[in-house]
């Protein structure tokens, strides 16, 4: 066997013993910033915002995350500014949100992105409801998602509203098999900014983590106007995306 050969070889035992996968080229945009890998989560808590660990990310990779959709003008900026770069992200979606647009939900899922869930009306928070309450919340959240996604599946990826969970409610999403996400850092986009002002901030905080999950809000209009320079700043910059996929689907 040559040496090419085995260099090969590990480099996919290595990939299989990680969950991890390279990505597809972006065809015809070589010099985009792309998708660099595939990470396949298993169920468990990630960020550091929220949780003690977090993905097993190497030094600038950033998993690009967005709550609260789909918006129809917005989200739909922000996947034309994510097709054009052939990078993929995880949109943790509102249940009554995709009820209200299945057709973005199911564009979201068409275009290859990790449709993900966010509660059926967004309490703030799931924590400071009753414990049915909140369970019925979530799951009719589930439900809402997966309906509007179809024929596509959604993730068991799970984002508790303003990170308000509780032992318990994170007991429940355990038994369910699901991955909790939290962040590493955020754009804090629920603020009034200007877009330069917004990446300046996202920028800033990436390089002081140096890695990490990444939550934006596709809601919100100076994120969309935002995320081409940003996209820009990360291949500048020589950072690398990561899409975070189900190790198994349900």
């Amino acid at each position: 066997m040559n040496i090419q050969r085995r260099i090969f070889l590990a480099a996919i035992g290595f990939a299989l013993m990680t969950g991890a996968a390279q990505a597809e080229p972006c065809a015809g945009n070589p010099n985009t910033l792309g998708t660099a890998r595939v990470l396949k989560v298993v169920p468990g808590h990630y960020g550091t915002k929220h949780f003690p660990q977090t993905l097993p990310l190497g030094p600038r990779e950033v998993v690009l995350t967005f709550d609260d959709g789909p918006s129809p003008s917005t989200t739909s900026m922000v996947l034309k500014a994510l097709a054009k770069d052939c990078v993929k992200a995880t949109f943790f979606l509102i249940g009554r949100h995709a009820e209200a647009h299945p057709d973005f939900v199911k564009k979201i899922a068409a275009a290859g992105h990790t449709v993900a869930h966010h509660s059926m009306t967004h309490p703030m928070t799931l924590a400071s409801i009753s414990y049915p309450s909140a369970v019925d919340n979530i799951e009719r959240g589930i439900k809402a998602v997966e309906k509007a996604a179809a024929p596509y599946h959604a993730a068991p990826f799970f984002r508790f509203p303003g990170f308000g969970s509780s032992p318990a409610l994170l007991a429940y999403m355990d038994r369910k098999g699901y991955a909790v996400f939290g962040a590493d850092l955020w754009a804090s986009d629920w603020n009034v900014m200007t877009p330069q002002y917004e990446l300046s901030l996202v920028m800033a905080r990436l390089e002081h983590a140096g890695r990490g999950i990444v939550l934006f809000h596709d809601t919100e209009l100076q994120t969309a106007r935002m995320l081409p320079a940003f996209l820009a700043a990360l291949k500048a910059g020589g950072w690398k995306v990561v899409h975070v996929v189900p190790a198994r689907q349900g």
